[in-house]
């Protein structure tokens, strides 16, 4: 009889289903904020480096190459990555601008 609780002492059983919810919903919101938030701010940095993609830019490929931006399309680019050696690649290829274009060179050539 020393194992047993003194009456009127035992947790009610909905305070406890109320505090394992809570818990639940602390640790959908931690994941939220540690996982989901920082992939979806990743991939808007992603987006807007794509829309600026500008002739003249440096860019380093999902392959490992680097080369200069020649041409930009809808959804491709023309990335020049040797002399007279320019290849097509899509705009989802490019992992980073490593060095932006500056507008007054662009608007010379």
């Amino acid at each position: 009889m020393a194992g047993q609780t003194p009456p009127g002492t035992e947790q009610d059983p909905k305070a406890g289903m109320i505090q394992m919810i809570g818990m639940f919903v602390v640790l959908g919101l931690l994941m939220y904020f540690m996982m989901i938030r920082p992939q979806q701010k990743q991939r808007k940095e992603q987006d807007n480096m794509m829309k600026n993609l500008k002739t003249g830019d440096k860019v380093l490929l999902s392959s490992g190459m680097i080369g200069l931006i020649a041409n930009v399309k809808e959804k491709t680019l023309m990335v020049k990555i040797a002399d007279n050696v320019k290849v097509e690649v899509l705009k989802s290829a490019i992992s980073a601008v490593l060095e932006k274009s500056d507008s007054d060179d662009s608007n010379k050539s």
